[in-house]
């Protein structure tokens, strides 16, 4: 049996998990010739290490899939996900999409540079994309996010809110994606009060949640009250740690910021709410945009796609637990960011290696 699973475009709530088998249309074109019959067009996505529930990026992504099938009227076999459990399913599951006549498949996640860039390579005449990352090929569109943007407003909420004035960053494994959200975290930070201090770690895993809840152990009781994680499933053992800590009665308020989508709902525990904020990341937007495009008979291959606060592509919201005063500063300053007006660095450590 493939390494993949479908699901229906009606059961995106629940994910529920379909049958295995052929996850393309049997009309669908093997060739990326898009725009002679939209009824005909589907889409597929390989999910990084986290997987498509990891209640973040590729879920994100996912979601934004089956939304945008359903915009269309669709059937239910017209969107579907291959999971990969590790980085060496990569390159099996997109053989295996490409295999099944998908007209455009995203690798969604930067782990997936190599792959797709081997398998558009041996496939030149189908269509491919990439989140995060960029793949100079005809073939392949690459579809990048500024997230020091929406990052930096997420360390400005951290500063804000903190009353021990020490919080945490927890990245998933090191590269220019997450270097983003961590320069930004801190200049966020820093950008309200200097003298916060800001514990770094990484997890070296997008999807173990139980080193997450490790990470998070420590970095509370060394006496961080904030923790944003950008290490997509491990950040759901930085919410259980969390919220163990307030139901068992900590002395502290504890936050998480979460990343990607919307992660008020991880913040519910036996006497109220702790996530602070969420950082968004329209991965299902920019994919369904794409898609929309190849299917008018326009594939962006060769193109190199940017989202930031400006294109609405990313953003950062609160369910309330930002305090009024603190939230109207964070707009300010989201709006001078997409004006130009505040500039955020980018990198950090991703600059050093690339200079040794």
């Amino acid at each position: 049996m493939q390494n993949w699973k479908k699901l229906t475009i009606f059961g995106a709530s629940a994910l529920a998990l379909a049958a295995c088998g052929n996850g393309g249309s049997e009309e669908g074109t093997d060739e990326g010739t898009g725009g002679e019959d939209d009824a005909d067009f589907t889409i597929a996505m390989v999910t990084d290490t986290g997987g498509v529930d990891d209640r973040s990026f590729n879920q994100s992504a996912w979601e934004g899939m089956q939304e945008w099938a359903e915009g269309h009227d669709f059937s239910d076999d017209t969107v579907a996900y291959y999971q990969s459990e590790a980085e060496d399913q990569y390159i099996p599951n997109l053989n295996a999409a490409t295999q099944d006549g998908f007209d455009v498949i995203y690798g969604i996640g930067f782990l997936h540079l190599d792959p797709i860039t081997t398998i558009a390579e041996q496939n030149p005449d189908r269509w491919y994309g990439i989140v995060d990352e960029v793949v100079d090929l005809p073939n392949v569109v690459s579809l990048t996010f500024r997230d020091h943007e929406n990052s930096f407003l997420a360390g400005m909420a951290a500063a804000l809110t903190t009353e021990t004035d020490k919080v945490g960053f927890i990245g998933g494994i090191r590269g220019a994606v997450i270097d983003r959200f961590q320069t930004g975290f801190v200049e966020g930070v820093e950008h309200v009060d200097p003298e916060i201090e800001v514990d770094i770690q990484y997890a070296d895993s997008f999807g173990d949640a139980g080193v997450g809840q490790q990470t998070a152990s420590a970095m509370y009781s060394n006496g961080a009250d904030i923790i944003f994680h950008a290490a997509g499933a491990v950040g759901n053992g930085v919410f259980q740690e969390a919220r163990n800590r307030m139901e068992a009665g900590s002395d502290t308020d504890l936050w998480v910021i979460g990343v990607d989508r919307d992660q008020s709902a991880e913040g519910d525990y036996d006497g109220g709410n702790l996530t602070l904020g969420s950082t968004i990341k329209n991965v299902g937007t920019a994919v369904s945009q794409s898609a929309d495009a190849a299917m008018e008979g326009n594939f962006q291959g060769g193109e190199v796609i940017a989202y930031g606060l400006a294109e609405e592509g990313i953003d950062f919201v609160t369910d309330g637990n930002i305090a009024d005063e603190d939230w109207e500063l964070i707009e300010e300053a989201r709006q001078q960011i997409a004006d130009g007006e505040i500039e955020v660095q980018e990198f950090t450590y991703t600059e050093v290696e690339d200079a040794e």
